[in-house]
This record gives C-alpha cells, sequence and structure tokens, in this order.
C-alpha cells in the first residue's frame, strides 16, 4: 500500500480544485441510481452527508476510486499473468468496438449518463448515446478456455477482488484524515448554493405584507 496517503491527498487536492467552478444551477438531475455512489463506503469516509449534492460526492468519490483501480491494475500486471491476458483482450476487442462516448471523461463525469433528459416536446436530432458503436470494426472470435484455465482465472479473479477490498480500506483510512478540509470547502462552497436555491423556492410564498389589522385584533 505504499503511495496511497499521498495518492489520496492529491486526490483531494485536485478536489478541492475543482469544488469552487461547480454550480448548483448547472447540475443536471439523474434519472437513475448511480452505482458507484450509492451505498459507497468513500463517501462515508469522506465525511458526506445526505444533504451534500451528489454532483459535488461523484467528484471526489470517482477520484478516490481511481486510485484503487489503479492499485489493482498494478497488482494484476505483475502478479496475475492469466487475467491481465483476459483484461488486454478485452481492451483490445473495446478498441474495435467503435465510437464509446463515456471513454476518457474526467473522473468527475465517469459514470454519469452521456445525455440529458430532453424537454417534453423538444426532442434531440441526436444523442450521444446513439452514436454509440459508430465505426466498430470486425471481431476475432474468442478461443475458448480450458476447465484447468477457467479454474486458474477464477482464482487469480479472486486475489485481484482481495486486492481490491484491501486497498479500498487502506484509501478509506487515509481519507478520513482529509474530513475537516472536505468539511470547510462543502461549508464554505456548496451550503450556500444550497441556501440560496431554497430562499428562492420559497420567496413569495408567504404572501404579500398585510400592513398592521385594525378592530380588536
Amino acid at each position: 500500500m505504499d503511495g496511497i496517503d499521498g495518492r489520496v491527498r492529491g486526490a483531494v487536492d485536485l478536489w478541492l480544485r475543482w469544488l469552487p467552478r461547480w454550480q448548483i444551477g448547472t447540475a443536471r438531475p439523474r434519472t437513475r441510481i448511480c452505482r458507484k455512489c450509492t451505498g459507497s463506503p468513500i463517501a462515508a469516509a469522506a465525511g458526506f452527508g445526505p444533504d451534500v449534492p451528489h454532483a459535488v460526492q461523484h467528484a471526489l468519490i470517482g477520484r478516490i476510486s481511481t486510485i484503487v483501480e489503479d492499485a489493482v491494475d498494478e497488482y494484476t500486471a505483475k502478479n496475475l499473468p492469466l487475467l491481465q491476458r483476459e483484461l488486454e483482450r478485452a481492451a483490445a476487442r473495446k478498441r474495435h468496438a467503435g465510437y464509446q462516448p463515456a471513454e476518457g471523461l474526467s473522473p468527475e463525469f465517469q459514470g454519469l449518463d452521456v445525455d440529458p433528459e430532453p424537454s417534453p416536446g423538444s426532442p434531440f436530432l441526436f444523442t450521444l448515446g446513439e452514436l454509440a458503436g459508430t465505426g466498430a470494426g470486425e471481431q476475432t472470435p474468442r478461443e475458448p478456455l480450458s476447465d484447468e484455465a477457467k479454474a486458474a482465472l477464477r482464482h487469480e479473479i479472486e486475489l485481484s477482488d482481495e486486492c481490491a477490498r484491501s486497498t479500498g480500506t487502506a484509501v478509506c483510512l487515509a481519507l478520513i484524515d482529509h474530513r475537516p478540509r472536505i468539511a470547510e470547502a462543502v461549508e464554505r462552497l456548496v451550503e450556500p448554493q444550497i441556501e440560496a436555491l431554497v430562499s428562492d423556492m420559497f420567496r413569495g410564498f408567504d404572501g404579500p405584507d398585510e400592513g398592521p389589522r385594525s378592530g380588536l385584533f
């Protein structure tokens, strides 16, 4: 786990530099549950409460998740030759799968819908999702694995999963140390935007000022 503390610190630093650019008015509502963020131990380690907007959480969770993924990739390349070969084959198939709009996005956008919801009565001429797969090349049939190879591959996958779990635990423990910085940034940059939005939503709900009442009241 060498370097985990430094990688987590760097990810938090990048998130802190990104956060001032986030504006609540530009946040798109989600139509599906985010599999990366829902129930994520990273969100708990960061100290995110339920009122922190999803986009704010997603940007940090994505960067921290990348640390775990990179560590697993490094471990796999060094120690798990069968799994590494399968991953390289999958990457080759993806390269021939044509245009993939969700590939190569910054961490704050990874895992999000690539297209917004269309306005009623105003459909899009085209969407990025519809373009997925354009330019795809012919795929070479995959050679079947023997039973022995399948068993060995399952064992390497188990080792890869264990690496992900142990790295994830180390990452979360390191992230806890940065809770004060995260909380301060949310309080300073996010909460005022939420309060302003709520104020605008309820402005005028109190009705006009009726002035002083006469008579018994």
